[in-house]
């Protein structure tokens, strides 16, 4: 089963990832972007990371700027509720795989992850 870290300072989101994806994915749930660096330290076998934009402390662009510096194999997808081209087009540029609009739906989600884990959809 594949290993997901969601990184999110807003609890609502945090729990509608969790119910939308622990049925099919092993997940580590994390609110800060700071933990999310050290957390994936000792958890090398993470292999996405949906990574919420807006945080308090530490941003989401400087979070994915880590991850993508000392974790490269691991994809990152953006969740953010703000539809902003130019978080969107640096998100990228850094190396994100992916965004995510808040709010989202499920299958949007599920079909999401599985793209960036490459798996096929059921």
């Amino acid at each position: 089963m594949a290993k997901i870290m969601i990184c999110d300072d807003e609890e609502g989101i945090r729990e509608s990832l969790k119910l939308i994806l622990s049925d099919f994915f092993e997940l580590i749930v994390i609110s800060d972007g700071t933990l999310c660096v050290e957390t994936l330290k000792g958890a090398p076998d993470v292999q996405l990371v949906l990574l919420d934009i807006k945080m308090p402390k530490t941003s989401g662009i400087e979070v994915l700027r880590q991850i993508k510096e000392n974790f490269p194999k691991i994809n990152v997808i953006i969740v953010t509720g703000y539809k902003s081209v130019d978080a969107a087009a640096e998100a990228v540029r850094i190396g994100a795989s992916g965004f995510i609009v808040k709010p989202f739906a499920s299958d949007e989600i599920l079909a999401t992850v599985r793209k960036n884990l490459g798996v096929k959809n059921s």
